[in-house]
């Protein structure tokens, strides 16, 4: 295969007719599980048998090496379970934004019943495939043979490039085995993936998984032969591709500033069609916009494409992103000087228009924090405190040193805690973060905004992104004397299980709240003791 000049890794064989080359499936011996596990998990109150009782019974039943990989992919910190929403709502996101996609979940009823709920919560405008299970089909193995007979009646190839099956945390416990699912029905890809709650700590780390596992199957039909070329074709530039969810417009802004270097801004991955991932491997290098898709980047290393940190957020965050893009490439510095040179002053000018005067805490834990606090700092705002649920990684390490010589101080895998406090010790003009976070901060009369809904729904990349946080925080901030306002209005109707207004003193029920305290005090100490074990 040819090579373009100053490309590393393989090349991607695109097809003329743009048809796709289907590997067959290879039927493998059936795996059985030993009934003791799948009893354990089936007859302990599936999904609330216990994180430690989980995690046993899943190895104990083949899944060893997937939590060993999850283990090192995404390392947890001082919380054992994820604090926010169940993990698997991001591998479910991933798939139900893809064009000719099905979605298929296993698991508790309960579990589907909040994953399907919350997806059409945040605008999925189609059905999520379940296949229910009872103590008997678990224990027995049918569940397995239910699911494959579910992907087989699914396997349309008019409708569907793809079905992805997704395992949520009982079947993983018990071992049911989707990795002995044809690769391909009636051409049709079947993809396979794992993401229990005891496994996976955030929701948008289950986004990787399921990018990583679709990048995996998407570079070994690259390998067997030509795949389909781009909607739009091959582009005539040498592409970035760019790896984690934002805002529409930021792929457009860092493609205009990737021209005056000869390049080109690939496909996001997540892609929104399968043929993208293609695309997406074709390319020249990876911006890991987003830092924490570890096994994404390991997919994009084994196809020899060189990863790149951080983001063009703010003057030096730019500046430092083009040059680094550009050595990537073999770019001439006078060419990275021109890039430079042709969007740093509008960056320059649209900071100082829109400048931030106060103090911010910020949290959240969609990937990004550390470029947002960067762009804050840049606007003005002092930022004393970041935390963010995605774990360190090498991707984050410019990020993370830009703001350390800054005095800010960097929490990864932040807890809940960890986030209140700093909101407690701070007393910052405004808290940014999670919804928890937000509220108690308004319940002390701070200013907070939700990060995911009213940062990351923001442009942040070039000059776009450079004033498009200021009114959003300037406007929040101003609204101090109203939250001072409610408070005082709100003074002395009690919080807690004392919250209203009472003729009389409320019936605390001293005893009742004695009873419930043991019965915590006793699921602490089961807990402690399957930890031991």
């Amino acid at each position: 295969m040819t090579h373009e000049s100053g490309k590393k890794g393989y090349e991607v064989g695109y097809d003329e007719a743009g048809k796709v080359q289907i590997i067959e499936g290879v039927a493998r011996a059936a795996v059985e599980v030993p009934d003791q596990v799948r009893d354990a998990v089936a007859l302990e109150g599936d999904c609330t048998a216990g994180a430690a009782t989980m995690e046993a019974a899943a190895r104990a039943a083949g899944k060893s090496d997937i939590l060993d990989q999850y283990a090192k992919d995404y390392p947890q910190g001082p919380h054992d379970q994820p604090q926010s929403m169940c993990p698997a709502f991001g591998s479910l996101r991933v798939g139900l934004r893809m064009k000719r996609v099905a979605t298929v979940l296993s698991g508790s009823a309960c579990c589907v019943y909040g994953l399907t709920f919350v997806s059409h919560f945040y605008g999925a405008r189609r059905s999520v495939g379940y296949v229910p299970f009872n103590s008997e089909t678990l224990v027995t193995g049918k569940l397995f043979e239910d699911i494959r007979e579910s992907v087989h009646d699914m396997a349309d190839p008019d409708r569907y490039d793809a079905i992805v099956v997704t395992n949520l945390c009982v079947p993983t416990a018990s071992g049911v085995p989707l990795r002995l699912l044809p690769k391909e029905i009636n051409g049709v890809r079947i993809v396979g993936i794992d993401v229990p709650g005891f496994g996976i700590p955030t929701h948008a780390e289950a986004k990787d998984v399921l990018a990583g596992a679709m990048l995996n199957y998407a570079r070994e039909e690259i390998a067997a032969g030509p795949v389909q070329a781009p909607v739009g074709g091959k582009s005539d530039r040498p592409t970035v591709a760019l790896l984690g969810e934002m805002f529409p417009a930021d792929p457009m802004m860092i493609g205009a500033m990737l021209g005056p270097m000869g390049l080109a801004a690939g496909p996001v991955v997540p892609t929104r069609e399968w043929r993208e991932l293609y695309a997406a491997l074709d390319c020249g290098a990876v911006a890991a916009i987003h830092p924490f898709y570890t096994a994404s980047i390991r997919e994009f290393e084994a196809a020899g494409r060189p990863i790149v940190g951080s983001a063009p957020v703010g003057y030096n965050g730019t500046a430092a992103w083009l040059m680094n893009i550009g050595e990537a490439f073999n770019v001439p510095p006078a060419q990275i000087a021109a890039a430079q040179n042709a969007f740093l002053p509008a960056i320059s000018e649209a900071l100082k228009g829109a400048q931030i005067n106060g103090t911010v805490t910020l949290s959240g834990y969609e990937g990004s924090e550390l470029l947002v606090a960067r762009l804050l700092i840049e606007s003005g705002a002092d930022v004393p405190y970041v935390g963010t649920a995605c774990p360190k990684t090498p991707w984050s390490a410019l990020d993370a040193e830009w703001l350390a010589s800054r005095g800010v101080k960097v929490t990864y895998r932040a807890s809940l805690e960890d986030d209140l406090a700093a909101v407690d010790a701070i007393k910052p003009d405004l808290a940014i973060g999670t919804t928890p976070v937000v509220q108690h901060a308004k319940e002390h009369g701070i200013p907070a905004l939700y990060f995911t809904n009213l940062i990351s729904a923001r442009p942040l990349m070039g000059p776009a992104g450079a004033g498009s946080l200021a009114q959003v925080v300037n406007a929040a901030i101003a609204g101090k004397e109203k939250m001072d306002a409610m408070r005082a209005f709100f003074e002395g109707v009690g919080n807690g299980d004392t919250a209203g207004v009472w003729e009389g003193s409320p019936n605390l029920r001293p005893d009742f709240r004695a009873q419930h305290q043991k019965k915590l005090d006793k699921m602490a100490r089961a807990a402690k003791a399957e930890q031991m074990i």
